[in-house]
């Protein structure tokens, strides 16, 4: 058992979506480290992923049930890291979800939910540790984004707008917070070697379009599938490349607002900030894949026979905690 004052030095970190991905790479590289209590949390339904890797709770680790957009079940954590430790020292928010559509394809259910999950639900998080952070004039916040907040991507129109949001407040969160030495991160990930994006969630509207070749978004869908399941899977990047690095902006005394994470997050963030937006914007319409294809009426043959050849299954529709 750790004997008080060594208990007084932990720094209590709390990481939403630590059950998979990214999460769950961040949680098994700080469980070795003896000065941090870590409170991981998942889904109730999840929570049963911690044992089958062989992760079990312990007196600095702590399994907790999470729904992140349940305000009641905020609340209830956050509570009990005050009542019991003195308050959350740093919050990763890191569990998202991802809806795969274009916006002609999203019902308004399915926009509150994107933004709800991976806007809303960080910000009234961040908004209940705060106080604490204040007294103690300490505390951290690293909110993961995505690659996807600083360069839109057509097919997940509600992803990217749920992103391009959190960025926002957490800049503007910088600046309200540095009174009282409370470091604020975005941490940015790219394409990460993972097959996350198999679990980015389909409405009815945009399965319906990948699955029916005279569907006028059909080649959108289709060649961006291709494309993104290709980067991926040739990605330098991982999940525990990206953990690595979020551990570095918790463990530097004076971390940056925007932590590119992956190598294509920091070429894109380069590009974005030395060419005029005009530019930027024509080079990646230009570079889209098989773009002249998209939105043209008329489907040739040989087309239709390689799309129906190449086919993807059905994909699940699970929450996702990679960014």
């Amino acid at each position: 058992m750790a004997g008080p004052n060594q208990s007084e030095n932990l720094q209590n970190v709390l990481i939403t979506g630590a059950s998979t991905g990214l999460g769950l790479a961040l949680a098994r590289r700080l469980i070795p480290h003896s000065d941090l209590r870590l409170i991981l949390t998942a889904r109730e339904a999840s929570l049963g992923r911690f044992e089958e890797l062989g992760l079990e709770g312990n007196e600095n680790v702590h399994l907790r049930p999470l729904r992140v957009n349940t305000d009641t079940e905020r609340r209830e954590v956050v509570r009990e890291v005050e009542d019991r430790w003195g308050g959350v020292d740093i919050l990763i928010n890191n569990a998202g979800v991802a809806y795969r559509a274009v916006l002609e394809h999203l019902k308004s259910e399915e926009i509150d939910r994107q933004m709800e999950i991976n806007f809303s639900a960080p910000l009234q998080l961040i908004r209940l540790v705060l106080p604490s952070m204040r007294r103690k004039k300490r505390g951290r916040i690293i909110n993961v984004s995505s690659v996807g907040g600083i360069m839109a991507m057509p097919t997940m129109t509600p992803y990217s707008a749920s992103k391009w949001a959190l960025e926002g407040v957490s800049e503007a969160l910088w600046y309200e917070m540095r009174p009282w030495n409370i470091h604020v991160s975005i941490v940015q990930p790219g394409f990460i070697r993972s097959n996350s994006f198999q679990n980015t969630r389909m409405t009815q509207a945009s399965k319906e379009s990948y699955d029916d070749v005279d569907n006028p978004y059909h080649a959108h869908y289709f060649h961006m599938d291709r494309l993104i399941s290709r980067f991926m899977n040739n990605a330098l990047a991982s999940p525990e490349s990206v953990a690595a690095k979020i551990e570095r902006v918790m463990r530097s005394k004076n971390p940056p607002l925007r932590v590119p994470a992956t190598p294509d997050a920091h070429l894109f963030g380069f590009l974005r900030r030395v060419l005029p937006r005009p530019v930027f914007h024509r080079i990646l319409y230009l570079c889209l894949p098989n773009i002249k294809e998209w939105g043209d009426p008329t489907i040739e043959t040989e087309y239709r026979e390689q799309t129906m050849a190449i086919r993807q299954p059905d994909k699940p529709e699970s929450e996702v905690t990679t960014p």
